[in-house]
């Protein structure tokens, strides 16, 4: 007698517990500059994309941001080398420096470079980069279209602006696929710069067609009007929005800090919630749209949004406890350590990737399998 395997429902995510679980990863990075941390941290992220991201085409754009995480890295460690490498006691080589005038007193190029330098470019540009990933995993995971329909109306201006700059990148990734299976039908054997011509203009010229209809699209659909609301109802609006997000800046700040007032934490913080949150009421109010088929909230929603936020938590926890283990000494140079605790953290991180549901197969795809 063979045992029945359970069935897993494939469905989509709610978009917001992907970004609360990319935006948990993102400030666990922040808080750390270990090498090994950031490492297994992207690692971690990109385990829950490669095994819960679909076929749509912003899931196609995560080798994008790691790419641009390889070419930040580099780029710090190029511009430690540049502009004077040489503060530390273990010099590796040695360039030939570029006399500067008068002006210009206190400014190197080149010269002698120091391992101390070069490992402090690797560290913060891993850090950077760590935080790109995680961002980029978040636009490969969520549904921006979803996305927009999940955010409060007095949002909705802004959301519908901030999803057609998430989705530029996907769909220019999705445009150089296209126009290159298009050259190799047709023969095209130019490679590298040589390519690049025969490339760039007609992914230029489908962006500009794209734009277009989104455009015609969401004047049709009435995008961008204001309504019936008085322009001073609107920007009372706009200044509750305004002033409660600087006051939750500002309370942020006050919090994290060690040294700052104590009105500047925790009161200023709640006061700008308040602000902001009766803005967001008052705006939603004069906008009416209409939901079809709203996202809910489920266990797997829950334990994803979760998962990201434990590893910040945790991370921070780590800093305050030990800061050493997270930011390894330059001076004297020490191999950096992986302790438990933000191994652990950084671990919970990447459960999302078997609590998470399977993304939708395709009807094409369950056709071919058919």
């Amino acid at each position: 007698m063979t045992a029945v395997r359970p069935v897993v429902l494939s469905r989509a995510l709610h978009p917001g517990a992907w970004w609360l679980w990319a935006l948990g990863l993102a400030t666990a990075a922040g808080r750390t500059s270990n090498p090994l941390l950031l490492v297994l941290l992207v690692a971690a992220a990109g385990c829950v994309v490669v095994r819960r991201r679909g076929d749509n085409p912003w899931a196609l754009a995560f080798p994008m941001y790691l790419a641009l995480g390889a070419f930040i890295v580099v780029s710090r460690v190029v511009f430690r080398v540049v502009f004077g490498g040489g503060q530390g006691d273990h010099v590796l080589f040695t360039l030939p420096e570029v006399p500067l005038p008068e002006w210009a007193a206190g400014v190197r190029l080149f010269g002698p470079v120091a391992a101390e330098q070069v490992l402090g470019g690797v560290y913060d540009g891993l850090r950077l980069a760590a935080m790109v990933v995680c961002v980029g995993a978040a636009n490969a995971l969520a549904n921006p279209k979803r996305m927009l329909k999940a955010l409060p109306g007095a949002l909705h201006e802004i959301g519908t602006a901030v999803v057609v700059a998430l989705t530029m990148a996907p769909q220019l990734v999705e445009s150089v696929q296209r126009v290159r299976r298009a050259r190799a039908l047709r023969g095209g054997r130019q490679r590298g710069m040589r390519a690049l011509r025969g490339i760039a203009v007609p992914v230029l010229e489908d962006a500009l067609n794209r734009s277009l209809a989104l455009a015609a699209a969401m004047a049709s659909h009435g995008y961008g009007r204001t309504g019936t609301a008085a322009p001073r109802a609107r920007r009372v609006t706009g200044a509750l929005v305004i002033g409660g997000l600087l006051g939750v800046c500002a309370g942020l700040y006050g919090v994290l800090g060690s040294d700052t007032p104590p009105w500047l934490g925790v009161p200023l913080l709640l006061g700008g919630l308040g602000l902001a949150v009766a803005g967001f009421v008052l705006g939603g109010l004069r906008v009416r749209r209409s939901t079809y088929r709203p996202d809910r909230w489920r266990a797997a929603e829950f334990l994803v949004a979760g998962s990201g936020i434990a590893t910040g938590v945790l991370l921070y926890v780590s800093a305050r406890a030990d800061a050493a283990v997270l930011h390894p000494s330059l001076s004297p140079l020490t191999w950096p350590e992986a302790a438990p605790l933000p191994v652990a953290a950084i671990l919970l991180g990447a459960l999302p990737a078997w609590l998470a549901p399977p993304p939708p197969v395709p009807a094409a795809a369950r056709e071919a399998v058919a």
